[in-house]
């Protein structure tokens, strides 16, 4: 059996200002129905693949659960992080834990917000793979270009692939616009997909032999994972010792005995809106739109509304990137899609909250969407999931008016439990203990106006949670 890794971190800045670093991209509806993350899980799953491994982050914990579950994936098992630490931390950890069952074991990592449309192909690369793998190598894979893209790294082979594993020479950093046209033409160079498939024993052993200064502390690390609900939460004294690098650099740069298993198909990371505009299937003109978006004689444009009713026209455009969300609008040169960095970046400089949150957050239970912040109020649409409960909690800064607008909620306000419907209403005075649920089997929408001299989430005195969370913890 394989065990699908799945690196679920990062800020996804280039896909701003759809991806932020309350939300990255992993999880949002890029490109279909389901997230990149769900489609990565399901990608992996089937006759020779395991319950897949997912290391994240704690404010990723439960949605990267909730994600699994509407994937059909029940039996995932998720490794918090305490903080990012790259690749190579990552990769070690899955290791060590994996390791303490089978150290034969086969694992496959995986970043998971990558597009890979033709899942059986990739299943049969990997296929491809495994006897490698099974021996004591380490195997990467390599996408066959289709263009001199100067935005990947590539790999330069030992000969020209012809279907199977071939011995890597060495990587090669993302390069200008000449080479990669030479390394386009040679036909011996495929782009890094940063996919990897050995076995547990194998993967040990190089970071043993070229990044050994990282064993001892990660390993502490994963000794010290303590259970939280259904998630595993790493230790973080000694995470916080690691060595912050990615393990093309720790481990796979160094290696002698490294192959790569060319895979044909299409293949994605969606680095940036230019890339998500030629997944996006442009129509003959060049234009590809999402949501509410059109295009009145465009050429070469991508055009997308992320809010319903917020209506994107674009007029005459030509190799534009137009995406609006309901509290920031990008617009660029689709040539300048790897500098949308600059603007988040800007963002945090004029300290704007829309350089990495959302005005709608997600929480266990359900979420909240900022409708008005003003001074001294605030007036959220707050969604519970059918059975879910907010912690029993007070606040020292504000009251809290709730009007239910869908649904049922059972609402407690210190010693008094009531039901309320829809257009039903409650005050929450300041300091006094109150909670919120949902006993109903559909969703619970209510409006929250908040007023008070502070309306920051972290104005919490939790007494009872569901979800472990520890006081002052969001939500």
């Amino acid at each position: 059996m394989i065990t699908p890794v799945l690196l679920c971190g990062g800020s996804g800045t280039r896909l701003w200002p759809l991806s932020r670093k309350s939300y990255p991209k992993q999880f949002t509806s890029l490109i279909g129905e389901e997230s990149l993350f769900q489609a990565s899980a399901r990608r992996l799953v089937g006759a020779g693949y395991g319950a897949p491994l997912v290391l994240t982050g704690a404010d990723f914990r439960f949605i990267a659960t909730e994600q699994l579950a509407e994937a059909g994936i029940s039996d995932g098992t998720v490794l918090v992080e305490p903080e990012g630490r790259n690749t190579a931390p990552a990769v070690l950890a899955a290791a060590l834990i994996l390791g303490k069952t089978d150290p034969e074991a086969l694992m496959l990592i995986a970043p998971s917000d990558h597009v890979i449309p033709d899942a059986a192909a990739f299943r049969a690369a990997v296929e491809m793979g495994r006897p490698v793998a099974e021996a004591g190598g380490l195997v990467t894979f390599g996408i066959a270009p289709d263009r001199a893209e100067t935005g990947y790294g590539w790999l330069e082979l030992s000969a020209a692939p012809e279907g199977g594993p071939v011995p890597l020479n060495r990587f090669v950093e993302k390069p200008d616009s000449a080479r990669a046209e030479e390394m386009l033409a040679s036909g011996t160079y495929l782009w890094n997909a940063g996919i990897f498939l050995f076995s547990v024993k194998a993967i040990l052993a190089a970071f043993e032999k070229y990044a050994p200064g990282l064993i001892a502390p990660v390993k502490a690390a994963v000794e010290g994972t303590e259970a939280d609900l259904n998630f595993y939460r790493i230790d973080p004294s000694h995470w916080g010792e690691v060595e912050d690098i990615s393990i093309d650099y720790a481990v796979m740069e160094k290696a002698d005995n490294l192959s790569v298993v060319p895979f044909t198909g299409s293949w994605s990371d969606l680095g940036g809106w230019d890339a998500v505009w030629r997944e996006g299937q442009p129509d003959e003109n060049g234009v590809a739109t999402a949501g509410d978006a059109h295009a009145i004689e465009c050429t070469d444009t991508l055009l997308r509304s992320e809010t319903e009713g917020l209506e994107v026209i674009g007029l005459g455009l030509k190799d534009v990137i137009v995406v609006a969300t309901s509290d920031a609008v990008l617009v660029a040169d689709k040539s300048r899609a790897q500098d949308v960095r600059k603007a988040v970046d800007h963002l945090k400089d004029k300290g704007s909250r829309q350089a990495q949150e959302f005005p709608f957050d997600h929480r266990p239970w359900g979420m909240f969407e900022t409708l008005v912040l003003g001074d001294r109020f605030q007036v959220k649409r707050i969604t519970v999931k059918p059975g879910a409960a907010l912690s029993l909690q007070s606040h020292v800064h504000r009251s809290e008016h709730w009007i239910v607008v869908s649904g049922t909620a059972k609402v407690t306000v210190d010693d008094e439990v009531k039901l309320l419907t829809e257009n039903q209403s409650v005050y929450i005075p300041l300091g006094a203990v109150h909670r919120m649920e949902n006993p109903g089997k559909v969703p619970m929408v209510l409006i929250e106006v908040q007023t008070g001299a502070y309306l920051g989430e972290d104005d919490i005195i939790r007494y009872e949670d569901v979800y472990a969370r520890g006081q002052g913890a969001k939500g």
